[in-house]
C-alpha cells in the first residue's frame, strides 16, 4: 500500500518522477544513439566534464560509483572516438587524469543544455521556490539515506575501496 505525502500517494510521485527522467533523457539519448553511445556514456562525459582539470580516472570511479570492469568498455568507446583523454598524472605516472576533448566538451555542453533547459522551464513554469525545492528533495534522495531513516544500507565496493551511500554527494543511477 502506498504511503500518502503532500496531496497524493507515493504511486502517483513515482510515475511522474518516472515520466519526468524519460523526458529529460530522451532526446540526449537520440543523439548518443546517433554515435553508438547510450546514458552510460553521457554519465561520464557529464562527470568528466564537470569534474575539474585534475579528475583522474580514480576520482570518476568514485563520482560514478562503479568498479574497473564496468567502466572500461563504454570509457574505451569514449576514447576510440576522441570524446576522451587519458594523460599520466605528472606526479604519479601510474595514475591518470582524465578529460573531455574539444569535442568530447561540445557533445557535452550540448547534452546538458538540453536538459538544463528543460529544468530552467519547468521551474519557471511552477513558480518561485520551485527549483530549491526540487533541489532540496534530490540532494536528500542523493546524498544522505539517513536523514530518511535509511541507517541499515549495505557498503558499497567500489574501485577497491569500501563506500556508504550517504558519503557521496552525487549519486548516479
Amino acid at each position: 500500500m502506498a504511503s500518502c505525502t503532500e496531496g497524493g500517494s507515493n504511486d502517483r510521485d513515482l510515475e511522474l518522477f518516472h515520466f519526468a527522467f524519460r523526458f529529460l533523457v530522451e532526446e540526449p539519448d537520440r543523439i548518443l544513439a546517433e554515435r553508438g553511445l547510450n546514458r552510460s556514456h553521457h554519465r561520464i562525459l557529464y562527470f568528466v566534464g564537470h569534474g575539474g582539470p585534475d579528475m583522474t580516472l580514480t576520482d570518476l570511479l568514485d563520482k560514478l560509483r562503479v568498479s574497473r570492469q564496468a567502466l572500461h568498455r563504454p570509457m574505451r568507446q569514449l576514447l576510440d572516438q576522441g570524446l576522451v583523454l587519458l594523460t599520466p598524472v605528472p606526479s604519479n605516472r601510474r595514475m591518470l587524469n582524465v578529460r573531455l576533448s574539444d569535442e568530447g566538451a561540445k557533445l557535452e555542453a550540448r547534452l546538458s543544455a538540453l536538459q538544463t533547459g528543460y529544468l530552467d522551464k519547468a521551474f519557471a513554469a511552477v513558480g518561485p521556490g520551485a527549483a530549491e525545492a526540487w533541489r532540496q528533495v534530490m540532494e536528500v534522495l542523493a546524498a544522505d539515506p539517513t536523514r530518511l531513516g535509511q541507517t541499515d544500507r549495505p557498503a558499497l565496493q567500489v574501485a577497491g575501496r569500501t563506500h556508504h551511500e550517504h558519503e557521496s554527494a552525487a549519486h548516479v543511477s
